[in-house]
């Protein structure tokens, strides 16, 4: 009886698991495993709350396998010397996988499918992740893109969406023999219970994904354009964890986005649909650009941004700025919902990201790491992309040194301070005319509002124009030494 062993990664999900498919398609019994060995994702092994999520997307899996007639194996690494071992042990002929994309987790699979290869075993690797490969999409010389729109241009001349794999009716028993160990085992959750706002906010598992799917789908899409960028608004489909961990995928979204936008009766729904696909489009560059420029999570993409002169290291702003301590309110708001939530609201992350490399000039790298600690859908391509966009030493089409003003975003994005008043409930009481920028207002209205600045909420830890005007500054001296060093 033929056997194939399913190499379950970050594609935590029975239905459109091309994977899964393959394996059940080839072979008479199919041996899902999942083999935990972070330590292979140095330097960037998964953060906090990453862990945490894995451990309730793991525990979901199993119970849905359960529920098929399989159990799920659950092994610690290595993660070769255990695909082979299990291999023995199930007297598997062939070994399925879906594909990641990060440079040191490339390196280990290509590494791991010699070594099955040189046991004569089949090797089989399959995209579950993406819309298009990274290697897929090149310019008319054959080179890589480095700018979003043109990338994105390309992606939709061959778009194709395609009819989602249904999940199995059944998967065939694993042998009783084949012995893993519990997810507890796996030690992810903390010690320290901090997870009771990740606990209040999220459904890890393919039920929670495919539940925010119908949400987003059925209440949120036909306002999404008007929404997407009011983060007291909950009008995004906040399905970016869901998607790291492979619980959905783009090729569900995407196929169930059309889906309704064929039944929906107001205005605009075809837009909508394309404005959010557009977003998913981002999601592929990300990783175009981290497969073709694998230093760039660590090194800048633009190569003169080395001499940048950011401030590295702990010291008290970048403490402030983790801590929502800043005394701008939309920048502490942000990172507050980020601390309880393990989410920010990408217009927000936008924000925030540029506050502390702009105005406190701290390395982006710095924010990178925290993030990746803090946030539920930590994805190295994004999160790469993300903030070298942001830091403006990553792909960006514009010809300029991009700073965000806090209190214009606010205004702006959060015009009656809603959002600012959720996390940071020490200023509920300011007025609309003031909740941006609290500093400034009259001491009758402060108190009145009962809140000291200084003592209540932070006096702003830097002042908004002046470190604008330094970092132009230290713009203009990079560039001039570009330009003398060419």
């Amino acid at each position: 009886m033929s056997t194939s062993i399913l190499w379950l990664r970050r594609d935590l999900r029975l239905a459109d698991n091309p994977a899964l498919a393959a394996a059940l398609s080839s072979s008479e019994r199919v041996v899902p495993v999942y083999i935990h060995a972070p330590e292979e994702e140095s330097p960037w092994i998964p953060g906090s709350a990453s862990r945490w999520w894995l451990h309730d997307s793991l525990s979901s899996l199993q119970k849905r396998i359960g529920r098929l007639g399989s159990r799920l194996i659950v092994r610690h690494g290595p993660s070769k010397e255990s695909l082979l071992t299990l291999a023995r042990e199930s007297n598997a002929e062939a070994i399925h996988w879906n594909r990641l994309y990060e440079p040191a987790l490339i390196e280990r699979d290509s590494e791991i499918k010699q070594a099955i290869k040189d046991q004569g075993l089949a090797a089989e690797s399959h995209n579950s992740a993406l819309l298009f490969e990274p290697w897929a999409i090149q310019n008319k010389s054959g080179n890589p893109f480095k700018v979003f729109t043109p990338f994105w241009r390309t992606c939709q001349s061959h778009l194709g969406l395609r009819q989602p794999l249904a999940e199995p009716a059944s998967l065939p028993p694993v042998a009783r023999k084949l012995a893993g160990i519990s997810v507890q085992e796996l030690g992810l959750l903390p010690s320290v219970r901090w997870d009771k706002g990740l606990t209040s906010s999220w459904q890890p598992g393919e039920a929670g994904a495919l539940r925010k799917l119908d949400a987003f789908c059925g209440e949120l899409l036909g306002n999404y354009q008007e929404s997407r960028d009011l983060p007291s608004s909950n009008g995004t489909s906040q399905l970016s964890p869901h998607l790291h961990f492979g619980e959905i995928g783009p090729a569900q979204i995407a196929f169930s986005l059309q889906e309704t936008t064929e039944q929906l009766p107001r205005a605009g729904g075809q837009a909508a649909m394309e404005a959010y696909v557009r977003q998913i489009g981002w999601r592929d560059f990300a990783h175009h650009l981290l497969y073709h420029f694998p230093e760039t999570h660590s090194e800048p993409l633009r190569s003169e941004f080395s001499r940048f002169p950011w401030r590295t290291g702990e010291d008290s702003a970048l403490e402030a700025w983790t801590q929502g301590m800043t005394g701008i309110p939309l920048v502490d708001a942000g990172m507050r919902e980020l601390w309880y939530s393990g989410w920010m609201h990408n217009r927000v992350r936008m924000v925030v990201a540029s506050f502390l490399t702009k105005n406190l000039s701290v390395h982006w790298l710095e924010g990178a790491r925290w993030f990746w600690d803090t946030l539920v859908d930590a994805n190295l391509a994004n999160n790469t992309l993300g903030w070298q966009w942001t830091a403006g030493c990553g792909a960006d089409a514009a010809p300029f040194f991009r700073i965000f003003n806090p209190i214009r975003q606010g205004e702006r994005f959060d015009a009656d301070g809603a959002y600012i008043r959720r996390w940071i409930p020490e200023l509920a009481a300011i007025p609309q005319a003031h909740i941006h920028a609290p500093w400034l207002a009259p001491a009758e209205v402060l108190s009145k509002a009962g809140v000291t600045i200084g003592g209540d909420y932070p006096a702003p830890i830097v002042d908004l124009k002046t470190t604008r005007e330094e970092a132009l500054q230290h713009y203009h001296a990079m560039r001039q030494g570009e330009v003398a060093a060419g």
